[in-house]
């Protein structure tokens, strides 16, 4: 059975509790929150009252649905989520991913619905935040209620992988750049990951032929850049794949 869709009424958090209350992830896009602002024991405490710990999710689980109600938000702990919502015509438009310490639902602030469907690509778990006590919660915490704001900051930005008149190679560079800078950010490797998505899921986020992604890493492996093993990748040169991805990101 799989683990309940995000929106879903949960139990309290703090009657689920483990005991490990200053335990917490390393990876969390909350980390820096609590880390950088020296909140003491009794604060941080606050916050992990808030967290439920679910999972896991197996490939193809849904964690929301567009149009679902939106209650909370979730750090991600382990695996990829996929967005994306369907047009009129049933075909699919891949909005991102998400990687291991970052954040999903925060799109569906505004709407108070969610605005597009998550789904698993792999086995997930999550950090599920009730998202009106965050929002409490971070009136008492200054560095809390910056880092939801610079959250929502980088979702907005993720969009200009798709914006633009840029070529297949550029883009595909600037795809795997991002992926290895977020990979990094959390404590991660940035120089050899696996890429969960298919190239088709990448060619659809891209809105490229999944043929031309493929054909773009072969060019790219050809040329000593990177090198690629089915989904599983090794960055060689990233000096060039920086060089490459420039345009798009704005170096």
């Amino acid at each position: 059975m799989s683990s309940p869709r995000l929106g879903a009424s949960l139990p309290n958090p703090a009657a689920t509790d483990d005991g490990n209350e200053m335990r917490f992830c390393s990876t969390c896009a909350f980390s820096a929150a609590c880390l950088d602002q020296g909140y003491d024991k009794a604060a941080l405490g606050d916050l992990h009252c808030l967290v439920e710990h679910v999972g896991p999710y197996h490939e193809g689980d849904v964690i929301f649905r567009e149009g679902d109600p939106f209650t909370a938000i979730a750090a991600v702990r382990a695996g990829t989520v996929k967005t994306y919502v369907i047009d009129n015509h049933g075909d699919e438009h891949v909005l991102g991913f998400f990687l291991p310490g970052e954040v999903i639902g925060l799109n569906a602030i505004h709407p108070a619905r969610y605005p597009c469907n998550a789904v698993a690509m792999d086995t997930v778990a999550l950090c599920r935040f009730s998202f009106p006590q965050m929002a409490l919660l971070a009136t008492r915490m200054p560095g809390l209620q910056h880092q939801l704001f610079r959250l929502l900051s980088e979702d907005i930005g993720k969009a200009a992988l798709v914006a633009g008149d840029y070529s297949a190679d550029e883009r595909v560079s600037a795809f795997l750049l991002t992926v290895s800078r977020r990979l990094a950010a959390r404590g991660l490797s940035g120089r050899r990951f696996h890429l969960s998505m298919t190239r088709s899921d990448i060619g659809n986020y891209l809105r490229l032929a999944p043929e031309t992604v493929s054909r773009v890493l072969r060019r790219l492996q050809n040329d000593g850049i990177l090198a690629v093993e089915r989904r599983e990748l090794e960055i060689l040169d990233l000096d060039l794949l920086t060089a490459l991805a420039a345009s798009v990101l704005r170096e």
